[in-house]
C-alpha cells in the first residue's frame, strides 16, 4: 500500500511525499481501514487528496478521506487502539474465488472451546509466545481489550482489539485457537503457553490471507472521521 500511495501523493503534491502508517501489515494481509499522515508544503483542495490521489492509485487501493491535523499528530503513536479481524473458512473444501481473502481450515472447529481459550488472553500480558522471531518491538507487553470468536455458517471470525500488536501476534493467536478448536489442546493450554513466554510451545503461524486491519481509534480531539 505504501509503495502505491507515496507516488500517487507525490503526483498531486508536485514533490516527494513520505507517509507514516498507523500500523504495518505483512504481505498478503488486508486493510479495510488504514490511517496515514504526511507532511507537505503543497496547498491543495481536499478533493485533490482524495479523488486526485485515487486517480493515480491501483484499483486495490483507495483513499476514503483526508483531514488536516496539527504537527503533533502521529498516525501510529496517537492511536490508542487497533482492531483486526481474521476470517476463516471452516469446511472440508478449500476456497476458490476467495482464496486470497480468507483463511481455511478443513476439520470441524468447536467455537465454544475457542471462546473459552480466547478469554485467557484478554488483559495486559507478555505476549512473547505469540510474537515472531523477527519482531522488533522493544517490549512484548500488550493489552488485549477483547477477543471475540463467532461463527456465521461456514465462516469463523476472530475479532481482536488491543492497544497495539506484536509482529504476527494475531496470526499466532488464531493458530493457537484453531488447535484448541480441533481438539489438539484443552482451552487451559493457551494460558500455559502465554505464561511460558516461549514461542516454540505455541501453534504454527496461520496464513495472512484472512487477516484484515479493521479499525484504528484516536481521541476525538483530532477530529478524524469514524
Amino acid at each position: 500500500m505504501q509503495d502505491a500511495l507515496e507516488p500517487a501523493l507525490a503526483g498531486i503534491a508536485g514533490q516527494p511525499v513520505s507517509v507514516t502508517c498507523a500500523g504495518r501489515t505483512d504481505r498478503g494481509v488486508h486493510a479495510r481501514c488504514q490511517v496515514v499522515h504526511f507532511d507537505t508544503d503543497a496547498d491543495r483542495p481536499g478533493s485533490a487528496w482524495v479523488r486526485g490521489v485515487n486517480a493515480l492509485l491501483p484499483d486495490t487501493v483507495a483513499v476514503l478521506w483526508s483531514h488536516c491535523v496539527p504537527d503533533e499528530f502521529h498516525a501510529r503513536f496517537s492511536a490508542f487502539a487497533r482492531t483486526y479481524n481474521y476470517e476463516l473458512l471452516n469446511r472440508p473444501v478449500r476456497p476458490a474465488l476467495a482464496a486470497t481473502q480468507v483463511g481455511w481450515f478443513h476439520l470441524p472447529l468447536d467455537v465454544g472451546l475457542m471462546r473459552e481459550a480466547a478469554a485467557l488472553l484478554v488483559g495486559e500480558h507478555d505476549f512473547s509466545a505469540f510474537r515472531s522471531a523477527e519482531c522488533q518491538a522493544k517490549s512484548p507487553l500488550r493489552t488485549l481489550h477483547s477477543l471475540e470468536v463467532a461463527r456465521d455458517g461456514e465462516e469463523i471470525f476472530f475479532l481482536v482489539r488491543a492497544n497495539a500488536f506484536l509482529h504476527h501476534m494475531v496470526r499466532n493467536i488464531v493458530g493457537m485457537l484453531v488447535y484448541v478448536g480441533k481438539g489438539a489442546f484443552p482451552p487451559s493450554h493457551v494460558g500455559q503457553v502465554l505464561l511460558s513466554k516461549d514461542r516454540s510451545k505455541a501453534a504454527p503461524t496461520f496464513g495472512p490471507e484472512g487477516l484484515y486491519l479493521e479499525k484504528i481509534e484516536y481521541e476525538a480531539r483530532w477530529g478524524l472521521p469514524e
